[in-house]
């Protein structure tokens, strides 16, 4: 878990000087959301090459993987920071994103870019990294990566949301693949429980052989 006084005000290089202003509403029941300053659409498919939550498109006012996607696309259209967008857009979701609504008469939410500055300077962020947010494993398949947490090993799919998570108990370690998706806690969705004399790394390798033979990894990822 990082402090609060690592998680940067903003992406290096990318302080707005200008005032940017977003604003989500329905269309014929689809979410929408405008970059109102430029008089743009929010693009999906940009974020979609980050992190596949929710292809269908962008959603608010909860934490899921719709919520996960839109945070994720403002951070990355605010800041124009990849790195800096995959590793707080779930912080992000559960602080702001997760807390918009369409209410009043116009029916449609706003959100300044000094709102999203001010939540960046004050949450405290559980980092997740994907892509190269993580770090490879030359015994994980290719779309695997590594990520750094302080209290447990934790293994994350890049093209797909999809977690391995080791967790060590007195004398032996419980392995669990496990998706988030629209829930507010993880799915598990397989599990070994294997003693610490054990090979646990092969175990890690066939749970995440296991999620890439449920969803195959996406085009362009092996």
């Amino acid at each position: 878990m990082a402090s609060s006084e690592s998680v940067p005000v903003a992406s290096p290089g990318q302080a707005h000087r200008d005032a940017v202003e977003y604003v989500g509403f329905r269309v014929d029941a689809q979410a929408v959301v405008l970059n109102l300053s430029e008089h743009r659409r929010l693009s999906l498919e940009r974020s979609l090459d980050l992190v596949n939550h929710s292809p269908s498109g962008f959603e608010w006012g909860y934490s899921g993987s719709g919520p996960a996607q839109l945070a994720c696309a403002l951070l990355l259209d605010y800041y124009d920071d990849e790195q800096f967008a995959r590793e707080h857009y779930i912080a992000f979701r559960d602080q702001v994103v997760s807390q918009l609504e369409c209410d009043g008469a116009a029916a449609c939410w706003h959100l300044p870019g000094e709102e999203i500055d001010a939540a960046m300077a004050t949450l405290t962020d559980d980092v997740v990294a994907l892509a190269d947010g993580g770090r490879p494993s030359p015994t994980l398949p290719e779309n695997w990566r590594a990520v750094s947490r302080p209290d447990r090993r934790v293994f994350q799919r890049a093209d797909r949301d999809h977690y391995i998570v080791l967790g060590e108990g007195s004398d032996e370690w419980l392995v669990v693949l496990c998706s988030q998706g629209d829930r507010a806690y993880p799915a598990p969705l397989a599990h070994q429980t294997v003693t610490e004399e054990a090979d646990v790394e092969r175990v890690i390798r066939e749970l995440a052989e296991e999620s890439n033979d449920l969803l195959e990894p996406l085009e362009g990822e092996h």
